[in-house]
């Protein structure tokens, strides 16, 4: 298969290719493009970020988990592609220069692709939009400074092409183009039903923030893949009068956002959930069926009830998530069978969701929980509680929840059912957290919910010395 896209403003066709090739190996090693750098090669510190664009915008993302048929279809600057053609440097880059915000220069590249991503579109949380980029000379004052400052310049023309150009200059192939041997890109949930029922071993790839790092980092050879990008049906998000449904293919950026109108609390957890170059490419049903005991997702969604829809060729399965995860690695998915959503239903907003972690951005939980708990005239009516990081799979409190159901919602409650949480969980030590702290953290969050219905602040982002 052909996989065509842009590079700065140069039409690329590529046939042959490896189809887990990383655009990072291929900018640098095949187009002499050095400027984008490796630096973790896991899509932790952003030296490698690039704006991907097509005709849903522009996105920053990490070229060193982004596989090239990615890409078809859309176009890519990096840093040498940010200047207009006649030099004149882009708005970030001459602010970078007038505040030094470079001084080793090994992330500026990486950082002025931010940047240009957020001024194209606007965005002024410059703290949310540059935490996947790490510096280590600079201490982000004068980066944010010169985030700032460019924010006040317009958007050069060459940077923001007419989205209607992308589907003229570059064929995104029909049905009969969407395979080959080892690669495989079907355009739908059909397609996709049955290709995964043919090719049960196949490695499924979304967003590839998982998949990348065995790559990378594992150096996998992963045989048949099956692309699911292209697979458009996957990636809407229905809203009816009982139900939240989201297709297994929406972006955690638009998870984000739709949080932020139902569970803000659940939103705010996720703004905290890798870097904005991770949440533009990870996907909500590849969290899913990934079945990490330390993923963000699975506990707010059990908190809330919500539903796992699975799909094996013609045959539709759902059931509760908490139902999904049977044990460490083992899901209640047959080989072949794909997630194709996740449904929530509608309710009021009572869900507080905590993420512990010892760094406070873009890292992985010591432990996640969360807590859906409506209390009626000062007694608990009922509760949902559940955790990740706690046991070998994403789980619910049952024992802590009936310990309180039908009890006062009072400090007294919380310390009667101090012997349930051993019922509940026998939590592992490891290098993010010991057994004991991780107890420990589970019963002071609860407790931290407690405190928050009683009106006290306890987000380290409000509580002041």
């Amino acid at each position: 298969m052909t996989i065509a896209f842009l590079l700065n403003g140069e039409k690329i066709a590529l046939s042959g290719v490896s189809p887990t090739a990383t655009l990072l190996d291929w900018l640098r090693d095949e187009r002499g493009l050095k400027g984008t750098k490796e630096g973790c090669n896991e899509g932790d510190c952003g030296a490698c970020t690039v704006m991907v664009q097509d005709a849903d915008g522009a996105k920053a993302l990490n070229a060193c988990i982004l596989f090239l048929p990615q890409l078809h279809g859309k176009s890519v600057h990096t840093v040498e592609g940010l200047a207009a053609p006649d030099g004149t440097l882009h708005p970030v880059q001459q602010a970078m220069i007038d505040h030094h915000g470079s001084q080793c220069g090994f992330c500026t590249p990486g950082f002025a692709c931010s940047m240009a991503t957020a001024h194209l579109n606007g965005e002024t949380a410059f703290d949310d939009a540059l935490a996947g980029n790490l510096c280590r000379c600079t201490g982000y004052a004068p980066i944010i400074r010169a985030a700032k400052a460019a924010a006040l310049e317009p958007v050069p023309n060459h940077i923001r092409p007419d989205r209607g150009f992308f589907v003229p200059e570059i064929s995104t192939g029909g049905p009969g183009d969407s395979q080959s041997p080892g690669f495989h890109a079907p355009q739908s949930i059909d397609e996709l039903a049955e290709l995964a029922a043919r090719l049960p071993d196949a490695t499924l790839i979304a967003g590839a923030t998982d998949v990348g790092l065995w790559v990378t980092k594992q150096l996998r050879e992963l045989g048949e893949v099956i692309f699911l990008n292209r697979c458009e049906d996957m990636q809407h998000i229905e809203e009816t009068e009982t139900h939240l449904r989201i297709g297994a293919g929406v972006t955690m950026d638009r998870v984000h956002k739709l949080m932020e109108a139902h569970f803000p609390s659940y939103a705010e957890m996720i703004r905290r959930y890798g870097s904005t170059q991770v949440r533009n490419a990870a996907t909500i049903g590849g969290n899913i069926a990934n079945g990490s005991p330390i993923g963000d997702n699975p506990p707010p969604l059990i908190a809330l009830g919500a539903i796992v829809h699975l799909r094996y060729r013609e045959t539709h399965r759902e059931m509760p998530l908490e139902e999904f995860y049977i044990d460490y690695g083992n899901q209640d998915r047959h080989p072949g069978e794909i997630v194709v959503a996740v449904s929530i239903p509608k309710q009021a907003d009572t869900l507080k969701v905590y993420k512990l972690s010892k760094r406070f951005d873009q890292d992985i939980s010591a432990v996640c929980g969360a807590f859906n708990i409506t209390v009626e005239n000062g007694t608990v009516s009922e509760a949902r509680i559940a955790f990740g990081g706690m046991a070998g799979t994403p789980k619910r409190a049952r024992a802590v929840e009936a310990a309180i159901i039908g009890k006062p919602w009072s400090d007294e409650t919380l310390i009667a059912a101090w012997n349930a949480w051993e019922e509940d969980f026998t939590p592992l030590s490891d290098m993010r957290a010991s057994a004991d702290y991780r107890m420990s953290a589970a019963r002071n969050m609860l407790s931290r919910c407690l405190l928050e219905d009683l009106g006290a602040a306890t987000s380290v982002l409000e509580v002041r010395a």
